[in-house]
């Protein structure tokens, strides 16, 4: 697997490599106490992605470099702000197949050639503090790019380079920044190497067509809604190698992402034709389906690992921590196998196309997309909350027991919906939106705990009969059991007050003004 690193760098423009006297004294800065000369590197990058660029639209780029201490393959998958975490692979000739993976809900399964070649004369400082621990490096580059695609055409320029090592305060890079703005170095506006090298070459790609500018009106209820549809699908695009990864709650992030564009997709029918995304909606249901196994897994061992752990040791008996373990073992590993066996499929390439063409190419209803969104938006809205009270309604009135164990996960469900469809509305709906997307979630909260109490005790009851068969005690299976129950009984009794806050008229009324 490859190496991951967390890189924290701003760029700068740059008059020239051989005469710096441009560049201020960055001792002035509190924390650093010397810049070190490091010398000179030649570094030769190709960047490798697809003939319409799709890595570099996702500014995700990739590249085999020779050169400087860190030769290999480079993958970078954007951060927040300005850090990028770098993923590594050792020297190649071609694309390393983990890399591969990593990228591909963004290539989509297109092939991967070599577009763009930087090659670059590194002048490297290091930023020493007084311990002689090295906060980060300066580097100023004299860059040469020459374009690989058809029409190849070259470039120059030089750039001032400002990373810093893993661990520092990213406050030292707005120190420094502070310092070069003073002397007048401008922050450069491109976010890497490899988008000035496109842009100075004028390299020409096919993209996926886009006509959202031509069909969506600004504002509108349209607008608003593909909004939150695009922003769901770059969650679930970007999440994907991590999930690959398996790094921490990767699995319930691109799960949700998943029922979120479900439940955004069916409740503005109105705004988006069916005919177009109902089938989207059911690969995105076979998606969560897939994701669910290892993520309800991880829920539920949480939960057991809990419940035993506040146990008393001396209610502890037998060797339910090693069933417990071995359950797990076998469990996880299965989950984890399925959903590694939905992401290599062709079925999860299909979607990943589904879904950027209905960002690019929207099916929209013109009549309702073009209209003021608040009047669209609250009317799904409110006809979304309905189907969740008629749920909670059915629940409450259903005898306790299996049935309304049913009842309750299914008004879950409803819930989630509902709440879900507040979102996009909360720019137009403003409070009122956001306040009935709360009460519900209080709902939901409540009726996920009795759900997840459910799926406890059926694990617990196997877990008890196979541990009598095996001549093992059975007791503490029996406690963990009983006490489950009474969270069920106590989530019960918690949901028509809960219900009662989500229920009131002038929630709904708010909505219609």
């Amino acid at each position: 697997m490859a190496q991951s690193t967390r890189e924290t760098e701003r760029k700068y423009e740059a008059p020239a490599a051989d005469d710096t006297s441009w560049l201020p004294d960055l001792t002035d800065v509190d924390a650093i106490a010397s810049v070190v000369d490091r010398g000179t590197d030649d570094l030769d990058a190709v960047y490798y992605d697809t003939v319409d660029l799709r890595l570099v639209d996702a500014s995700a780029p990739l590249r085999r470099r020779t050169g400087g201490a860190d030769a290999g393959w480079h993958l970078k998958l954007p951060l927040s702000g300005d850090s990028r975490e770098e993923l590594r692979a050792p020297l190649s000739d071609t694309v390393p197949e983990d890399l591969r993976d990593l990228v591909l809900s963004r290539t989509r399964g297109a092939e991967l050639r070599p577009v763009v070649r930087l090659r670059t004369e590194r002048h490297r400082r290091e930023l020493v503090d007084a311990g002689g621990t090295v906060l980060g490096e300066l580097s100023i580059d004299a860059v040469e790019a020459e374009s690989l695609l058809a029409g190849a055409t070259r470039a120059s320029w030089t750039e001032l380079e400002v990373e810093l090592s893993e661990g520092t305060d990213p406050e030292l890079l707005r120190a420094v920044d502070k310092v070069l703005r003073e002397a007048g170095v401008k922050r450069l506006p491109g976010p890497s190497k490899l988008a000035r090298a496109l842009e100075e070459t004028a390299v020409g790609a096919p993209r996926l067509p886009d006509t959202r500018s031509e069909d969506v009106v600004a504002g509108s209820a349209g607008d608003l809604v593909l909004g939150y549809v695009e922003k769901q699908v770059r969650t679930l695009v970007a999440l994907d190698p991590a999930v690959r990864r398996n790094l921490p709650d990767s699995v319930h992030r691109m799960r949700v992402a998943c029922r979120r564009l479900r439940s955004v997709l069916r409740s503005y029918r109105s705004v988006l034709d069916r005919a177009a995304t109902d089938p989207v909606r059911g690969e995105l249901k076979w998606l969560a389906g897939e994701l669910g196994g290892e993520r309800d897994h991880e829920v539920l061992q949480e939960r057991l690992d809990a419940g035993l752990g506040a146990l008393p040791r001396e209610l502890v008996l037998g060797p339910v921590t090693a069933r417990l373990q071995a359950w797990h073992v076998t469990k996880s590993s299965e989950a984890r196998t399925r959903t590694q066996d939905a992401l290599a499929s062709p079925r999860y390439l299909a979607l990943l196309d589904s879904l950027a063409g209905l960002v690019a190419r929207p099916p929209l209803r013109r009549k309702a997309a073009a209209r003021k969104p608040k009047d669209v938006l609250a009317k799904a809205v409110l006809k979304e909350y309905d189907r969740f009270a008629g749920r909670v309604g059915i629940a409450l009135k259903t005898p306790p027991g299996p049935e309304r164990d049913a009842a309750l996960h299914q008004a879950r469900k409803a819930a989630k919906k509902a709440r879900y469809v507040t979102e996009p509305a909360r720019a137009s709906l403003g409070k009122p939106a956001q306040r009935l997307g709360k009460r519900v979630k209080g709902v939901q909260k409540v009726l996920g705990d009795h759900q997840d109490s459910v799926v406890a005790r059926a694990e617990l009851r196997r877990m008890a009969v196979a541990a009598g068969t095996s001549g093992e005690a059975s007791f503490t299976w029996g406690l963990l059991y009983g006490r489950e129950q009474t969270v069920a009984g106590e989530r019960q009794r918690e949901l028509p007050k809960a219900w009662a806050r989500a229920s009131k008229p002038a929630l709904r009324k708010a909505l219609r003004r």
